[in-house]
């Protein structure tokens, strides 16, 4: 089984935590659920590792150090029209989020992950 990776798991005073036999008595890591929160037991100690550890992330996995920006050639992205009352979707199309500009595609392309812009 696998242990909370909270940093401070083992600090914290609750029922499930405290463990050994009477008189030796010890707070443990708490044993993570596959729940919510991956590998810890709970957003407290998801929190305690973020924070520990985030300056670390960032460098490591490369920090933004100039601001993205969102131009009208990458400003595209998919949508349909739904009827919840029929389940059938139509009107797939490309709208791009600065002109406002719509373009129709068939189903087809709308399922096709590589077409990201129009053509």
């Amino acid at each position: 089984m696998k242990y909370c990776q909270g940093p401070k798991c083992h600090m914290y005073s609750t029922k499930d935590r405290l463990r050994g036999p009477q008189g030796a008595k010890t707070y443990q890591t708490r044993r993570r659920t596959h729940l919510l929160f991956g590998a810890f037991c709970d957003r407290r100690c998801m929190e305690d590792w973020i924070d520990k550890n985030i300056e670390r992330a960032l460098n490591h996995f490369g920090r933004i150090v100039e601001p993205i920006k969102l131009t009208e050639e990458n400003a595209w992205y998919k949508d349909y029209d739904y009827d919840w009352q029929s389940g059938i979707t139509n009107n797939h199309r490309f709208i791009n989020k600065i002109t406002r500009q719509q373009i129709p595609i068939t189903e087809q392309q709308y399922n096709n992950p590589d077409l990201v812009r129009p053509l």
